[in-house]
């Protein structure tokens, strides 16, 4: 498929205990849960998946195709979109549209009123929705330190806590790969993005660990996913090389690292988040579905 990750971002830009329990009281997981059950999922990942990747499919069909799956979730979409996931008893697990998108994010103050005003809006409709989490991301270095990063990050994040506390939905920063996929991306290590969550110091700022763009800049999957479970409160998956289908096309073994996750007590999401390349795209996410059905 033509469109990336990044231009599909840059269009829409135009806690622990908590989670879990919006896991077990929401009303679109029950019912989304029960489709999982009809669909012969064993349920202990909650599945969602990244519509970006099927940008040929409309909406509401997509959403038919993921309930029939036995999907809990479609992410990445914007606020606007609630209603169609509604109809079709699905949750939004994360929550896109944060201005500046990947490239200019929280590290450089000036974008922060901008971005502070953004969450001010999603996260109340985020919780009235019943979505769990809202993306963010930290931008591009350009030529700034990480050190500097991390300072500027936490100032306006901490600008942000408070209302995601009072919200119950939790700001996710994720984690992509600088190497080959998002270019002097700042936020690319799992210690960077610890240290951040540290010193932001709420239980509504975490990680969204991409296993996808983690295998790329680190490797160690599962020890780094048990060593830094508490920090993380969602996660993404990706063939690699590529991006394309998780099975044996590629080099990460997907059964292995959901069972480091859930060996954690991870209550939360897995996001499918791979461009499928075959011909059949609904049977390729049917498949990582149930690969990652551990």
């Amino acid at each position: 498929m033509a469109m990336s990750r990044r231009s599909a971002l840059r269009t829409v830009a135009g806690s622990t205990a908590a989670l879990a329990a919006t896991v077990k009281l929401s009303p679109a997981l029950r019912a989304a849960n029960t489709a999982a059950a009809d669909s012969k999922l064993k349920g202990r990942i909650h599945p969602s998946v990244c519509k970006w990747c099927y940008n040929s499919i409309p909406l509401d069909d997509f959403c038919k195709s993921a309930k029939e799956i036995g999907l809990v979730s479609v992410e990445l979409l914007e606020i606007k979109d609630f209603p169609t996931l509604k109809q079709h008893e699905l949750t939004c697990a994360m929550v896109s549209g944060v201005p500046g998108g990947i490239t200019s994010g929280l590290n450089r103050i000036e974008n922060h009123d901008k971005i502070v005003q953004y969450f001010e809006k999603a996260l109340p409709a985020a919780a009235e929705f019943g979505a769990p989490n809202v993306i963010c991301f930290s931008g591009n270095r350009g030529g700034m330190s990480d050190e500097q990063g991390i300072e500027n990050c936490a100032i306006g994040l901490k600008r942000i806590a408070p209302v995601a506390e009072k919200h119950n939905v939790t700001v996710c920063m994720e984690l992509l790969n600088s190497k080959r996929t998002h270019k002097d991306y700042m936020c690319d290590h799992t210690a960077w993005g610890v240290e951040l969550v540290k010193r932001v110091g709420s239980e509504r700022f975490k990680l969204l660990y991409d296993i996808f763009h983690m295998q790329i800049m680190e490797g160690d999957l599962v020890d780094t996913i048990r060593e830094n479970h508490q920090y993380i409160a969602h996660y993404h998956t990706g063939g690699v090389p590529g991006r394309a289908e998780i099975d044996d096309t590629q080099e990460i073994n997907y059964p292995r690292v959901m069972q480091a996750i859930l060996e954690t007590g991870f209550k939360g999401f897995v996001a499918q988040e791979f461009v499928p390349k075959r011909s059949d795209p609904i049977a390729s996410l049917r498949q990582g579905v149930q690969i990652c059905d551990v």
